[in-house]
């Protein structure tokens, strides 16, 4: 992720404790970094890692009221004139700032984790693409049992349709037929009962990511912490004490904008009435937005400032994914004939000798990395299966309702005679 992408920028005014005045500028925030830009000579004067702040906090005093001040390291910084409001910008800095320090944490412990062997790289690469395949067979999942629930409805139509053919057989036979009563009584008495509905798969189903959010309500001026969950079904908004804000079922998001990789809105449209609209602004957002372009592909929008995220994101993947399994076959390899040479020449040097050692992984790292491309390729089974079941039931569904729209039109035709 580019780390010079301008997730915000704010108005508002920064003491200067040299010349004891406030300047005018902008407030920017970086995934990293904070800075302040001077409105009349474009001069950086504030520019610091979110990892070295300290503490950010709302204060006022007699001579300056409204204020955030940011301890970076043992300089206090001083912001006033905060548009829209002091609030809104807190509420954002504080949001980067504790994600920065949690990820700092994760990547010092990861680090010294992985600085030991190309086998533990490589195991974590694939639990990796193990998660995404877990959560697209997730969605498949939830999307083959919308398919089922479609073809119910279509059988069940089908049943009413022969019903309703019967009744116009009855209404267009003579009165004098002697078995007129008889063609409709008893398919009704042998009619089967409709089969029950559908499970609440709302209990069922898992959660594919839950991340925190920052939640933008149609004003800019009404910011609150939360959560954002995504489930195959659709995704659901609630505030940091887990209550539930909205809830989006997939049918009823209209559109997805991407403006950043940190910042999308979800609306909801409406005739007559305001549409339904949420902006959510996250660190974490980068790990949700392929499962929702891969939810709603159709419904979601990059815009011109995430474009090039979804560029830099794209395009490494197919990479990522062909160096993973050349990796793995390449270092399994290694450990199957361990003897042989990684070069051809003789008078190895010590450098050579050691990353040769290196590039080795144990039998340990290598049934763990055996067990792991064995869980994907089940995945991979089972989602060329499902997808492939679904392709038929589309198929059947398409079938079903060009056959249920040729008898409504011929069964109108029917009515239209009889009246």
């Amino acid at each position: 992720m580019n780390e010079d992408i301008r997730i915000h920028s704010w108005p508002c005014s920064y003491y200067l404790d040299t010349i004891k005045q406030w300047v005018s500028g902008r407030l920017s925030l970086t995934p990293v970094a904070i800075k302040f830009t001077a409105d009349k000579t474009g001069e950086l004067l504030v520019n610091f890692h979110l990892s070295s702040i300290s503490e950010i906090k709302k204060e006022s005093s007699n001579l300056i009221f409204s204020s955030l001040t940011i301890l970076e390291k043992s300089t206090k910084h001083w912001f006033s004139s905060l548009q829209p409001s002091r609030n809104v910008v807190f509420n954002i800095l504080e949001h980067f700032w504790r994600e920065q320090l949690l990820s700092s944490k994760g990547a010092g412990a990861e680090a010294a984790a992985l600085q030991s062997t190309k086998g533990k790289e490589l195991t974590g690469l694939l639990t990796g693409s193990q998660k995404r395949l877990e959560d697209t067979a997730k969605v498949l999942h939830y999307q083959g049992e919308q398919f089922d629930n479609i073809m119910r409805g279509l059988n069940k139509i089908e049943g009413d349709m022969d019903v309703a053919d019967r009744l116009l057989t009855e209404l267009e036979s003579p009165s004098w037929w002697p078995f007129s009563s008889k063609l409709w009584k008893a398919p009704l008495e042998t009619k089967p009962k409709e089969t029950a509905t559908v499970s609440d798969s709302k209990n069922q189903e898992g959660i594919i990511i839950r991340i925190p959010v920052i939640i933008t309500h149609r004003t800019d001026s009404n910011v609150k912490p939360g959560k954002l969950t995504l489930f195959a079904s659709g995704l659901e908004i609630s505030d940091c004490n887990s209550q539930v804000i909205h809830r989006f079922e997939s049918k009823d998001v209209d559109d997805i904008r991407v403006h950043t990789p940190y910042e999308i809105s979800v609306r909801q449209r409406f005739i007559g009435k305001p549409d339904t609209s949420y902006r959510l602004l996250s660190a974490k957002m980068p790990e949700a937005i392929p499962i929702l372009e891969m939810q709603f592909s159709k419904k979601i929008q990059f815009l011109e400032d995430a474009l090039g995220f979804v560029g830099a994101r794209k395009s490494p993947q197919v990479d990522l994914g062909t160096s993973i399994w050349q990796a793995a076959t390449g270092l399994l390899g290694g450990v199957v004939q361990p003897s042989s040479p990684v070069g051809g020449r003789e008078g190895m040097d010590n450098d050579q000798v050691q990353l040769q050692k290196q590039e080795k992984i144990s039998q340990e790292e290598a049934k763990e990395l055996k067990q792991i491309l064995k869980k994907l390729k089940g995945l991979a089974l089972e989602t060329e299966a499902e997808l492939e079941r679904q392709d038929e039931a589309l198929d059947s569904i398409t079938t079903s309702v060009d056959r249920a729209t040729l008898n409504i039109d011929k069964q109108n035709r029917r009515i239209k005679k009889l009246t």
